[in-house]
């Protein structure tokens, strides 16, 4: 996009802490552009590293899900689920605090949280999976320390969105996305009762963004990937996610009290709904940028090359 800010300027100002980082990185990639091969495998390198701080927050509660399951001594005075929500919570004072973190990554971080506990307090009455371990912070059954691990795909989306610098073509307007995921948090809550509409969403979705193409920036050119795709991939990150969750016994589903089996398959199907209303609580904060895609095929575009009119 003509007009954008170096990509390290805009990480600077949101991550000062990687100053030292950042110089680094920009003379090693200085070296390596000069040859394909080299140009190749650094972008590859670059992506996953970018990935890896975009998942700052989700990793470190991926860790202590594993970390407490083994090391965390059995009959402490403290519970584990109130030492994660503890330190969730400390986690995220320590990454506002050396500014790691976003304040627009926090309000997203608090209303999932919320939206999720909520979600959780219901599903947990009806039966849905259980927490099987017992805790002092907990609203109606529901261990707090849940509704950060709701948090962290918002993180994730937060973070992702900035540090490939997201564009789109044919995104569908906010009110559109806004009333598409109101429909889905409903059907969560009263599929129980009524009809379920997940396949009825699933369409509703397709069509929304069937035609939406995401643009992002690895390094020093601009790659494409349907919407849809990327999403679909979140979600199968997501559900790996959830089986270690299950396997470290931080909840279960009934099929999982005797003994721990693979969260099914089609769970992957409501992880995808729930990314949707990820996906929506982020743009609401970060206004979708369309730009109009070029008339004809003709591989990404380097930034800063004019749109076609």
């Amino acid at each position: 996009m003509s007009g954008s800010r170096p990509e390290a300027s805009r990480a600077l100002d949101e991550w000062p802490a990687l100053r030292l980082f950042i110089a680094a990185e920009r003379r090693i990639g200085e070296r390596l552009a000069s040859r394909r091969i080299t140009s190749f495998f650094y972008e590859f390198l670059r992506f996953g590293m970018k990935q890896a701080w975009a998942c700052l927050f989700g990793g470190l509660v991926v860790f202590l899900l594993i970390a407490t399951f083994y090391l965390y001594p059995k009959g402490a005075w403290l519970p584990r689920y109130d030492f994660l929500f503890l330190s969730m919570l400390a986690v995220q004072v320590v990454l506002l605090a050396t500014r790691l973190e976003s304040v627009d990554e926090a309000k997203v971080i608090v209303i999932y949280h919320v939206v999720g506990t909520a979600m959780e307090i219901f599903k947990t009455s009806v039966g849905s999976w259980i927490y099987p371990e017992p805790s002092f912070f907990r609203i109606a059954g529901v261990p707090l320390f849940t509704g950060f691990m709701y948090s962290c795909i918002g993180s994730y989306l937060c973070r992702v969105w900035r540090l490939f610098d997201f564009r789109f073509s044919y995104h569908p307007p906010r009110w559109a996305m806004i009333a598409l995921s109101l429909a889905i948090y409903a059907n969560f809550f009263a599929h129980h009762y009524m009809p379920d509409l997940r396949l009825v969403l699933f369409a509703a979705t397709v069509l929304l963004l069937g035609r939406t193409t995401l643009y992002f920036k690895v390094w020093r050119v601009d790659r494409t990937m349907p919407l849809l795709v990327g999403l679909l991939l979140v979600s199968l990150f997501i559900w790996f996610a959830e089986n270690i969750g299950t396997f470290t016994r931080t909840w279960l589903y009934p099929s999982q009290m005797q003994s721990w089996s693979v969260v099914s398959f089609a769970k992957l199907g409501s992880w995808f709904l729930l990314l949707i209303i990820s996906y929506t609580l982020v743009t609401l904060i970060y206004r979708p940028e369309t730009i109009v895609p070029r008339a004809k095929p003709g591989g990404p575009r380097l930034r800063g090359e004019a749109e076609p009119v």
